[in-house]
């Protein structure tokens, strides 16, 4: 049997999720495409699943879609659509998780690993760590949310200068622009990582849940409408045991204990 391509593993409510194409750069084939598609399904029907944690194995984050699995292709077009299509599943549950999901970024994030990094909750990168959209390079349009993403976390006149002229950014460069949450050290990404995944795991799932939808609604949604969003988020939250736990936690001068279950 070959070696996965997507490793999984669930270690104190954070699920473990390694790109694990080590001789292709992490890069992106369609059965890689398939599992992180099959890996997004199990986040998603796993209520034990609290953070999610996504990382590459070895120096490298993804460098994009293998492009010489691309050029081997005789029906590119099919090809492409294929593994866009999983890849695209993957994203949306990610997005759309309660859980936060957080990338740690060592080395490159090119292409479909740029896009796959920035459509993640939270980005942690190495001081070393590079942040490339990559696609006109090679005479292909963008894929993996980034038309979504990256426009709205540097504006439109910056996403046309990295989707056009692929500009690489340091991990100190994107940090600025907002693509990034944190830059550390080499040594300490992974710990730094898991701690912060630990953290959030242990936090009110079902409220990070409401946050990540009311924040990617507001880009279209009229005030009076988002507020209404926010007036029935809020309510019901209030009819949580995480939100009974957070108010008397907060009345008790404790710290809460969250369960992440909702009702």
């Amino acid at each position: 049997m070959p070696e996965s391509s997507v490793l999984y593993e669930l270690r104190d409510n954070v699920a473990l999720i390694t790109l694990h194409r080590p001789q292709a750069g992490n890069a992106l084939d369609l059965e890689m495409a398939r599992e992180l598609n099959a890996v997004s399904l199990r986040c998603e029907s796993d209520s034990n699943v609290r953070a999610v944690l996504l990382r590459g194995h070895g120096n490298t984050f993804c460098a994009g879609g293998d492009v010489k699995v691309f050029a081997a292709q005789a029906e590119l077009p099919r090809y492409l659509r294929e593994i866009t299509s999983h890849l695209h599943l993957a994203i949306s549950r990610f997005a759309r998780l309660d859980a936060p999901v957080i990338a740690a970024v060592r080395g490159a994030a090119a292409g479909g690993g740029f896009s796959l990094a920035i459509a993640c909750d939270l980005v942690l990168a190495a001081d070393s760590a590079t942040f490339l959209m990559a696609y006109t390079k090679v005479g292909m349009a963008p894929d993996g949310g980034s038309t979504y993403f990256l426009p709205r976390l540097v504006g439109l006149k910056r996403a046309l200068e990295l989707a056009v002229t692929n500009r690489a950014l340091s991990s100190r460069e994107a940090c600025e622009w907002g693509l990034v949450t944190e830059v550390v050290a080499p040594e300490l990404l992974d710990s730094r990582a898991e701690e912060l995944a630990r953290s959030l795991a242990q936090g009110p799932t079902g409220a990070f849940g409401a946050v990540k939808r009311l924040l990617h609604s507001g880009w279209n949604q009229p005030l009076e409408t988002q507020m209404e969003w926010e007036s029935r988020a809020i309510a019901a939250a209030g009819a949580t045991a995480d939100g009974r736990e957070g108010i008397r936690a907060f009345v008790e001068k404790r710290k809460a204990k969250f369960s992440g279950v909702s009702g």
